[in-house]
């Protein structure tokens, strides 16, 4: 993990180079494999689907105890920005309460973001103000295919600007070792899993990459 900026906490911030990155998958992985709580503070595109939140409960078996409601729940398929103001809503960092460090033997949290770091919540805030706003380190999911380093090494500029800890990326897709090391090299981070593509994505895949691909949230700060 990075040594510089934000200090490690209980748990991760989940984000991605781009929208339908496969941040979801990875947060019901991370989820599944810490028995950790579950939160999507903005969630969009509620009126073609019913959201990240039942989506994750479904794939980790994340009982309802384990699930923060989303801050906003928008009904378009938009950017925050754009969905709020269909719904006369302005979003404002003031309405996220960063969560209290855990006690002892309570859960970890893994939070979801919306899209990418720089997708606007507002005039005046966008995704990445929420990352710092929250203080939690980031985990950045990414392709691991063609392209995939130019967006993921700008993802990590912008978090790295703002002196955010990075806990590592996540790569999505078959394996791809030369982007791997690229991504390690340039980037300055661990890239902590590898997940293939899956032909079905259910409760018993999740599982299975829960168990053989996520690290213990523990070596996260080693």
């Amino acid at each position: 993990m990075s040594r510089t900026g934000t200090p490690p906490a209980a748990g991760v911030f989940v984000t991605g180079t781009d929208t339908g990155i496969g941040k979801t998958l990875v947060s019901a992985c991370l989820v599944r494999a810490w028995e950790a709580v579950y939160w999507k503070p903005v969630q969009t595109g509620l009126a073609e689907e019913p959201g990240d939140t039942a989506t994750v409960a479904a794939l980790a078996g994340v009982p309802p105890e384990r699930l923060l409601a989303p801050r906003h729940a928008l009904r378009a398929p938009l950017s925050p920005q754009a969905a709020a103001a269909l719904e006369g809503i302005a979003i404002a960092l003031d309405d996220f309460a960063p969560p209290s460090p855990p006690a002892p033997g309570r859960r970890p949290l893994v939070v979801e973001g919306a899209g990418g770091v720089l997708v606007p919540l507002s005039d005046r805030a966008m995704m990445i103000d929420l990352i710092a706003h929250l203080a939690l380190p980031v985990v950045v999911v990414a392709r691991s295919g063609l392209g995939t380093i130019n967006h993921t090494l700008l993802t990590l500029a912008a978090l790295r600007q703002r002196r955010l800890a990075v806990a590592g990326v996540i790569l999505s897709g078959a394996p791809n070792p030369g982007n791997r090391a690229a991504l390690e090299q340039f980037g300055r981070v661990p890239v902590l899993a590898e997940l293939p593509w899956l032909p079905r994505i259910d409760a018993a895949a999740v599982t299975r990459l829960a168990t053989e691909r996520i690290p213990a949230l523990l070596s996260l700060s080693s």
